[in-house]
């Protein structure tokens, strides 16, 4: 977000705040979620990167066969795939709760796709390149949607508005845009000016003082209690 709209959402909430008399000097919270789109994301990640290893597999062979190929391509992809495998098989929930461990080999796959792309480009082997580009293109679009990726998703809200997450960024709505919020002890639903619904199941039950300070926030910015 850029300044000029930092200041521009600053100026609306000021605005709003004299508008309607409301200064809520709550703190803001932020509430673990379940997102579908992420846990999808999140379980087919695991395949992808097995998916990858073979494929890096499947090229160590390939030079292994071939008596003129140096033997350090051989190693290295080798090596490459059984820490993928090994990854996968025994530390499934690494991925999962450590993010920035499964960006690491996701950029890795990248760049092997990527290289073996240029190299067969380079040869003239115009069907394989474009398999391996195009693999390289999807990793690298998946890596921008993993990047967003948390041990938990957040349901934010603060005095301008409230930020919900998103794939593959996360969304900002103000005050003046949200029509309802039916808040629950287990999920809460989200009405927008644009006809947007948003439903979120939480990772844990709210206690009441959570949920009476989602209510202040809805009697403060929308005039009536969730």
């Amino acid at each position: 977000m850029s300044g000029y709209e930092c200041c521009q959402i600053f100026m609306e909430y000021r605005l709003f705040c004299i508008y309607t008399g409301n200064y809520c000097c709550m703190d803001s919270i932020s509430l673990p979620v379940v997102h579908p789109a992420f846990e999808k994301l999140k379980r087919s990640g695991t395949w992808l990167h097995f998916a990858a290893g073979l494929l890096i597999l499947s090229h160590a062979v390939s030079h292994f066969r071939q008596p003129e190929s140096p033997p350090l391509y051989f190693w290295c992809q080798l090596i490459i795939s059984l820490d993928i495998f090994i990854l996968v098989l025994a530390g499934r929930d690494t991925l999962r709760q450590l993010p920035k461990v499964n960006l690491f080999f996701r950029l890795v796959e990248i760049l092997f796709f990527l290289g073996i792309g240029l190299v067969m480009l380079f040869a003239h082997n115009w069907v394989t390149a474009t398999v391996h580009l195009s693999l390289s293109f999807g990793y690298t679009y998946l890596f921008y949607c993993e990047r967003g990726l948390r041990s938990a998703e957040l349901l934010s809200f603060h005095h301008i508005g409230i930020t919900v997450p998103g794939m593959p960024e996360d969304r900002f709505f103000l005050w003046t845009h949200i029509n309802d919020i039916e808040a629950f002890y287990d999920s809460i639903h989200i009405s927008t000016s644009r006809d947007i619904h948003l439903r979120f199941d939480l990772r844990k039950n709210l206690d009441f003082a959570e949920l009476e300070q989602i209510h202040e926030f809805c009697r403060h910015y929308l005039g009536k209690g969730c």
